[in-house]
């Protein structure tokens, strides 16, 4: 079962791009329909995991949830915008980037100067390969997109939603499992309250927002495996093979999707998710 887990975040966040993209709507529904249904699946694991938290980081991990949604909402709106797979490289980089920081600097990683040298040789990798995926040729679909550079700009602040998702747990005593549940409030939480504040409660009744739900079921497929991931096989191990996931929903947005890009626009984006991906394996291991 070990490797079992291992792969399952793989493919569910791989999948889950190219499931978001041919559900029919705007980004708000998307994000509507897949808080609700990581809701749904938070209420169905209660009965089978211990609660054990306290109120404090109940409400931390909820916090959490609701940062996860800046990041998501971001990026389906990439997705409208440029396409899957010119935003989840891109995307992936920078919550690589992002996260090896935060690492760094808050929680006292990569302690030794060795470790350092090669966690920031990884940085710099993930650097030049979030830069050669978004790289795209005038005369192709993705070269005449005028929003590009806005939509980059936009991946890189609500990168920071993500970000912080991923560092807030990392302080918190409680195990994944049991604060899966409360970040599905927060997500929800988070949406609510968006939707009020932008006026935008009729899409609770749009067919596309709940059409959106299997792309919550699909995250939370692809979250609780990690989750047992980690426990089976180790947070590095775990970690660097849920990766995976950008190079499958990369490939899957040019080849399912029919992204089109030129034959010099796809050598850039397969070079760029190579670096990626060992980016991420030497920052990684330097945890």
């Amino acid at each position: 079962m070990s490797i079992i887990y291992m792969l399952i975040p793989a493919l569910a966040w791989g999948v889950l791009p190219l499931a978001v993209a041919r559900i029919k709507g705007k980004p708000i529904n998307q994000i509507l329909g897949t808080t609700v249904g990581t809701l749904i699946v938070g209420l169905i694991t209660l009965p089978f995991i211990k609660l054990n938290i306290d109120a404090k980081t109940f409400w931390m991990a909820a916090l959490a949830g609701a940062f996860w949604v800046i990041g998501q909402l971001g990026q389906y709106t990439g997705y409208a915008k440029v396409g899957v797979s010119e935003t989840m490289p891109i995307s992936t980089g920078l919550q690589l980037i992002g996260t090896s920081l935060v690492g760094v600097v808050i929680f006292g990683e990569w302690g030794s100067t060795s470790a350092k040298i090669w966690g920031f040789i990884g940085i710099a990798l993930l650097i030049i390969g979030a830069i050669l995926t978004s790289v795209s040729d005038a005369g192709t679909s993705e070269g005449n997109k005028s929003n590009q550079t806005g939509t980059i700009i936009m991946l890189v602040c609500t990168t920071l939603g993500f970000i912080v998702y991923n560092a807030i747990p990392r302080a918190l005593s409680a195990s994944g499992i049991a604060i899966f549940f409360p970040e599905s409030v927060g997500m929800v939480l988070a949406v609510l309250v968006y939707l009020v504040f932008t006026r935008q409660l009729g899409e609770l009744k749009a067919k596309s927002s709940w059409q959106s739900l299997i792309a919550g079921f699909i995250f939370s497929i692809a979250a609780l495996g990690y989750i047992m991931s980690v426990r089976d096989n180790g947070v590095n191990t775990a970690f660097v093979v849920s990766q995976l996931s950008v190079v499958i929903s990369t490939l899957g947005g040019m080849l399912v999707l029919g992204e089109k890009k030129s034959k010099k626009g796809y050598i850039f984006t397969i070079s760029g998710l190579i670096l990626i991906f060992v980016g991420a394996i030497l920052t990684t291991i330097m945890h």
